[in-house]
């Protein structure tokens, strides 16, 4: 197994041993990712799970205390249903993903789609 690899497994294990109840959510998250393109990689940057296309940093996932968030590299030029997105940095966006349902509540596909796109 490479290196990466075991970084993400690793990252993955110490997720549901320390937030069993919010590891569903996360691996959700990141079928979804993989669903939108297969060609995404992955690697462990910044204390999250971060998503790469062509060795560009495209998106990540990255687990608080209180909560999940799907961060995106260039969501700041992304088509927005209000108040959302949130984050006021030059480029990059986030969801606070606090239950499974908001998965769906706060339209993550819908960006994970635009991530891969934009």
């Amino acid at each position: 197994m490479s290196s990466v690899r075991q970084k993400v497994e690793s990252f993955l294990t110490d997720i549901q041993v320390t937030f069993p109840d919010r590891f569903e959510t996360l691996q959700k998250i990141r079928r979804i990712f993989h669903q939108q393109n297969s060609g995404f990689s992955e690697n462990i940057k910044y204390g999250g799970l971060v998503f790469h296309l062509s060795n560009e940093l495209v998106a990540g996932i990255f687990s608080y205390k209180n909560h999940i968030s799907v961060e995106l590299g260039n969501g700041a030029n992304f088509t927005v249903p209000s108040g959302l997105l949130e984050g006021k940095g030059k480029m990059r966006r986030h969801l606070k993903i606090v239950e499974i349902t908001d998965i769906d509540n706060k339209k993550v596909e819908f960006f994970i789609k635009q991530a891969v796109n934009n």
